[in-house]
């Protein structure tokens, strides 16, 4: 009987964290909390999970979270974010200054982002202050996912994109280390 007490306290006192140390919080995924990380011009595309991974090969988790914006380059310098355009930079042109003023003609796709949290510590992308914060404009999704996809030998975890539009074509964003960048991967074979 002694040693089932024993057992039991043992228990108890391994489920119970130390004096002052609160269990980290569960983040959950709302407008309040993509309000929270990048600021009141962005709002959740709710059709969209987010999707975890991976994307910096770090080995601490990540999140890909469907958004809209109106202006994404207003709140960049108080929420610690970069804005980027993989999509018409594997075009030719991604400047986001220039390239967030084009106006997309249809308005089911008009002002949709990306939004990337690069996770730090055990906590990942739901700690406090996270590794690095990125909006990724002008990406014409309908869905996204991680999967693994090779690169130069090794295989990393990348973002895969079915676009919209009548073509179903898909493509991948992937992290090279400095930025995100936009591959095609072509269309639907029926």
């Amino acid at each position: 009987m002694r040693k089932l007490f024993f057992l039991l306290a043992f228990s108890a006192a391994m489920l119970v964290p130390a004096f002052g140390q609160a269990p980290p919080a569960a983040r959950k995924i709302d407008n309040a909390f993509v309000q929270q990380q990048f600021g009141d011009q962005f709002a959740l595309v709710a059709e969209v999970q987010p999707v975890f991974g991976d994307l910096d090969g770090d080995g601490i988790e990540d999140v890909v979270i469907a958004a809209r914006c109106k202006n994404p380059m207003l709140d960049q310098g108080e929420h610690n974010y970069t804005v980027m355009d993989p999509y018409y930079d594997f075009f030719g042109y991604g400047d986001p200054k220039l390239t967030t003023t084009f106006s997309e003609g249809d308005p089911a796709r008009r002002g949709l982002v990306v939004l990337i949290i690069h996770g730090a510590g055990k906590e990942g992308w739901r700690s406090d202050k996270p590794k690095a914060k990125y909006v990724i404009v002008n990406l014409p999704y309908r869905t996204l996912s991680i999967r693994k996809m090779k690169n130069k030998k090794k295989s990393i975890e990348a973002v895969y994109i079915e676009e919209s539009g009548d073509m179903g074509d898909s493509s991948a964003l992937f992290f090279d280390g400095r930025k995100f960048r936009y591959v095609p991967m072509g269309g639907d074979m029926q």
